[in-house]
């Protein structure tokens, strides 16, 4: 257990005085950032998801006949 508090600690310490924060407007830039690129990658796979559903769909059709 007394390892276990020893890390606790350190880490507190790491984050209080050795980790640099981003300011309230850099975070804030950042996470707009991560929004647009997350809709953007998650339109461009639904989009790909599409495609191959159609040409699987496609497929199975022309198998059938």
């Amino acid at each position: 257990m007394a390892g276990f508090k020893q890390y606790v600690s350190e880490s507190y310490d790491e984050l209080k005085n050795h980790v640099t924060w981003p300011t309230y407007a850099e975070a804030q830039r950042l996470t707009v950032i991560v929004l647009v690129f997350s809709v953007v990658f998650a339109l461009a796979i639904w989009g790909v998801d599409t495609v191959f559903s159609s040409l699987i769909e496609q497929y199975f059709k022309w198998v059938k006949s």
